[in-house]
């Protein structure tokens, strides 16, 4: 059901507004004694997640006894981010959720079911897995906390991905990740209903329906008028009801589709959020559907010093390197390593236009950076950072369409994370 629904295209919810729409719903739950949230981690920093979890600590006290951060693969956080992030939360009730060792397998959906949504892309089975935490934990109410926006693994993000995905292990990531791969990612962004989703879903109804989830879901998008973020919408529940109407508007919010193929994109990746290409690829996933045959892609990268947030990740794509589905495809049937981490195999194929637009990369030069000969090991153009800041000088720039003092046109994006841009012709309905 749902407990609490606000949000448009012009709504602007400050803290105290999603401060009244949490407590509302919090209102109407009943005996509660023990609460797990589970926000995003520091890569989500815009999803107003951090002040939600930090409302929850205020409405629950000490009966908000664990936060256990969406990790996912990522790294984990570092006490600024958390103090940044979750204010005055108390850092001690962070845990930080392993991936490769802290999670149970609550139920395995069949290879048949994946083989039918997938449209015959895959058919092997999907384990559910989930950190042990929320089984052994014995909690009244799980807080499921995070961003309904455009993604590449799975279409839409957020909903039970947080659950299936942040807390999840290492077969279930790979898995999932390799299904959208498979799938074909451009089939997928902007979609609410897509293979992975159906897998998520079936996991939820199946084996974890007995706990107690309710999913607390922001809409937050640019607003081009002054080049501010602003959280446009709060939807609280506990069924895909809540979801459904968070991507609706996420759509509305988050998805700009273009009369024209772009021909030139530059993207800047904020320093604090971005410094690997596992994320900082969102320039290349969110842009791949507006940028033109023969285009070019540049990324404004200060903060770059590696490929993978996980060290085996990480080996992996300096091995194997972003040069397409076909190569990663043979790769990956060649080689057991990509076969047991089929996450990585996935993350190759989205990063890698093809061939269709080329993809210059431009991280910045303090020590420790990635250097040019490591982008260019891994398929990438290498960009001087500070000649390409000179030219393309960001706090000059607004989001969309600029005409540069030499008459070049270029789209330029401040965060890739917040949005979806598709060339009419391009995107698939």
């Amino acid at each position: 059901m749902m407990y609490y629904e606000i949000g448009s295209t012009s709504h602007e919810l400050s803290k105290e507004d999603l401060k009244k729409g949490l407590f509302a719903a919090f209102d109407q739950l009943k005996e509660i004694n023990k609460v797990l949230a589970i926000p995003p981690d520091y890569t989500r920093l815009p999803s107003r997640s951090g002040d939600l979890t930090e409302l929850t600590w205020q409405y629950y006290g000490d009966k908000l006894t664990d936060v256990l951060p969406a990790l996912g693969t990522h790294s984990p956080m570092t006490p600024g981010q958390i103090s940044h992030m979750f204010g005055s939360l108390p850092a001690s009730l962070i845990r930080e959720h392993d991936w490769r060792n802290d999670v149970v397998t609550v139920g395995t959906v069949p290879g048949e079911f994946v083989r039918e949504v997938s449209e015959g892309a895959v058919d092997f089975p999907w384990p559910a897995q989930v950190n042990k935490l929320l089984i052994e934990g014995k909690f009244d109410l799980i807080l499921s906390i995070g961003q309904v926006v455009p993604h590449e693994v799975v279409g839409m993000a957020n909903y039970n991905k947080n659950i299936f995905v942040g807390t999840g292990g290492s077969e279930g990531i790979n898995k999932s990740h390799f299904i959208g791969a498979a799938y074909g990612m451009e089939r997928m962004m902007g979609h609410a209903d897509t293979p992975v989703r159906k897998v998520f879903n079936y996991a939820s109804e199946h084996f974890t329906n007995d706990l107690p989830i309710v999913y607390v879901q922001t809409v937050v998008g640019l607003d081009k008028t002054d080049g501010k973020i602003k959280c446009r919408g709060l939807f609280i529940g506990d069924d895909f009801e809540v979801f459904d109407k968070a991507a609706k508007l996420s759509l509305d919010v988050n998805f700009e589709m273009l009369d024209r193929p772009l021909k030139k994109v530059v993207v800047w990746l904020d320093p604090t959020e971005f410094k690997s290409t596992w994320l900082g690829n969102k320039s290349v996933y969110r842009t791949r559907m507006a940028i033109d045959d023969g285009g070019e892609l540049i990324v404004l990268a200060p903060a770059l010093k590696e490929f993978g947030e996980d060290k085996e990740i990480d080996r992996l794509i300096r091995k194997y390197g972003y040069f397409g589905t076909p190569a990663t495809l043979k790769a990956t049937a060649e080689n057991e390593e990509l076969q047991n981490n089929l996450g990585a195999a996935a993350h190759l194929i989205h990063g890698s236009s093809e061939g269709r637009f080329s993809i210059t990369y431009c991280p910045g030069k303090k020590p420790g950076n990635l250097t040019q000969q490591e982008i260019e090991s891994v398929g990438f153009i290498y960009g001087d950072f500070d000649e390409m800041m000179n030219k393309y000088q960001v706090e000059k720039l607004k989001d969309g369409f600029n005409i540069l003092p030499d008459g070049e046109e270029i789209f330029y994006i401040s965060n890739p994370a917040i949005g979806l841009w598709a060339y009419k012709e391009r995107f698939k309905y």
